[in-house]
């Protein structure tokens, strides 16, 4: 069947069945806490709508039919940002340009020439994606000197699809790929982000900022990028939907690098049909397309998604008896909604913990010194080095520099040693989601994403030993973190992950999950918990 056009989608998704089954209408999202604590003062509400629970398609029916404009919803968030990121620090500029480039999208939807189920929305960029128009540092105080050249594959996409880029979000330093012992968050530039459901939890790295903005309603979707985990987690931390593409199907050009072989950009966003528009954007491919015959919105929206399916249960019991025990009841409201969940083991982990890490250093090495010669600064990783012994703030938080000066001493990628580990750990890592599925005939394999998150503190770095996003991470393959419930106030994910080029079954699959556990709920910010919760 011939794909459909971007403006006939956008018609579809302003009258899918979305709008009566959508995460936007939950009722007790901004309702107390326990404890009768409400929630801040600052309204996420603008012309009747709700930022915190709107989606996408909602927005776009809106905006259709002139009962909200780009300009309207891009100063609300323009707004929120101002008066709440302070709380955060999530947001480390906006674009000078947000407010023209909505009302340019205005212009196009008053006179029906939209782009796309994107035109008009704000969109955030974790700050190692280019932008010609803002600087782009990693987090450090090295590449601060003067923007990019040019956008990044994605931003142009993004610009093309008429987003309006509404700013850069903190991340962790060099996506936490300079010290032994990082605290996830933190850069020299932005200084620590916050997690919005209690201020002195960490916001798990490297997509920190991205992650904690959505989960603050600080913009409508988010870009973050992931080698091991560092879209999952966060999104799994800060309560939102994060997808980790399968490898290439965005481009990495552009990007602050770790790693060829795993890196990738992908979306994030406060639920999953959000998350699958803006990948559909970014990778150029009609990704909503769930099989050769429906468009995947009705996928994405229809009742009974679960029915029949098989879903592999990874427990993890290393992130601890409350997550287990969560996994546990979201198991049975899966199996409730006819899903058959069995429990799994996933081979091979220990031999990928072992191979992983050294081959980074290797492919660090050669990827970061590619994308430093395309900048003004430090060259080359030596340089950086020299750069960071000689510039105190970028110690203010941790001092190590350890995995850049392993990275340096680590055997180029042409030598046979290497070539033979990152050969085993695509082999093993592929095996490990392919065999396990084939073995129980599973449509996907679910994991705990995150622990509950850790309090964030300099001196100890982080507690993240989570190992639920490796073998999609190290194979390249979809993998999706959904909002699965809390422990306590802090909220956990549920991964999901399946074979490559999943991509659409794996959204499909997981709007279905997201209906059925309807987890998500409003932070409240809470500056800490109380001694026995800690």
């Amino acid at each position: 069947m011939k794909k459909r056009s971007m403006a006939a989608l956008t018609a579809t998704l302003v009258i899918a069945p979305l709008m009566t089954a959508a995460p936007g209408q939950r009722a007790q999202a901004a309702a107390p806490g326990p404890d009768g604590a409400a929630r801040p003062a600052e309204s996420a509400l603008v012309h009747g709508v709700d930022l915190d629970t709107v989606t996408i398609p909602e927005l776009q029916a809106r905006m259709n039919r002139g009962a909200l404009s780009s300009t309207a919803l891009t100063r609300a968030y323009l707004r929120r940002i101002e008066t709440v990121d302070p709380k955060l620090n999530a947001v480390l500029h906006t674009s000078p340009t947000a407010l023209r480039q909505a009302a340019t999208s205005d212009l196009r939807h008053r006179l029906g020439r939209t782009r796309g189920p994107l035109d008009g929305i704000p969109v955030l960029l974790k700050d190692n994606v280019d932008t010609r128009d803002m600087p782009t540092t990693a987090g450090s105080l090295a590449l601060t000197g003067s923007a990019p050249d040019t956008d990044a594959d994605l931003v142009k996409r993004l610009r093309a699809a008429g987003a309006v880029i509404l700013g850069k979000a903190n991340m962790s330093e060099w996506a936490n790929f300079r010290a032994a012992r990082p605290t996830s968050g933190w850069s020299a530039v932005g200084g620590q982000t916050n997690n919005p459901y209690v201020l002195d939890r960490n916001p798990c790295g490297s997509s920190s900022g991205s992650a904690a903005a959505l989960g603050a309603s600080l913009a409508q979707v988010a870009i973050g990028t992931e080698t091991d985990g560092s879209i999952v987690c966060p999104a799994g931390m800060n309560g939102v939907v994060g997808h980790k593409p399968s490898l290439g199907l965005v481009s990495q050009s552009g990007i602050v690098p770790i790693s060829a072989e795993q890196d990738t950009a992908g979306p994030m966003a406060r639920n999953v049909i959000d998350t699958a528009l803006t990948l559909a954007v970014l990778s150029g491919h009609d990704t909503l397309r769930d099989d050769g015959r429906r468009d995947a919105t009705d996928a994405l929206t229809r009742p009974g998604g679960l029915r029949g399916k098989r879903i592999g249960l990874w427990r993890l019991p290393s992130l601890g008896s409350e997550v287990d025990a969560l996994m546990t009841r979201t198991a049975a409201r899966l199996r409730a909604a006819g899903a058959e969940v069995v429990e799994v083991r996933m081979p091979y982990q220990e031999r990928l913990a072992e191979l992983e890490f050294p081959a980074l250093l290797s492919e660090f090495h050669r990827d970061i010194d590619a994308y430093l010669a395309t900048r003004h600064g430090p060259r080359d990783l030596a340089e950086l080095i020299e750069f960071n012994r000689t510039h105190p703030g970028e110690r203010t938080c941790f001092a190590g520099q350890e995995l850049f000066e392993q990275a340096l001493a680590a055997p180029p990628t042409t030598d046979p040693e290497y070539r033979s580990m990152r050969a085993e750990l695509t082999d093993l890592s592929r095996r490990s989601i392919d065999e396990t599925m084939a073995a129980h005939r599973l449509d996907a394999i679910a994991s705990p994403t995150n622990p509950p998150a850790w309090t964030t503190d300099c001196a100890r770095g982080d507690n993240d030993v989570i190992p639920s996003s490796t073998p999609a991470a190290v194979a390249g393959y979809p993998s999706l973190s959904v909002p699965a419930g809390a422990v306590g106030e802090l909220p956990v994910g549920l991964l999901l992950m399946a074979g490559d080029r999943q991509d659409a079954e794996l959204l499909a699959l997981g709007a279905a999950v997201e209906r059925r556990l309807d987890a998500w709920r409003a932070p409240r910010y809470l500056p800490t918990l109380p001694d026995t919760a800690r």
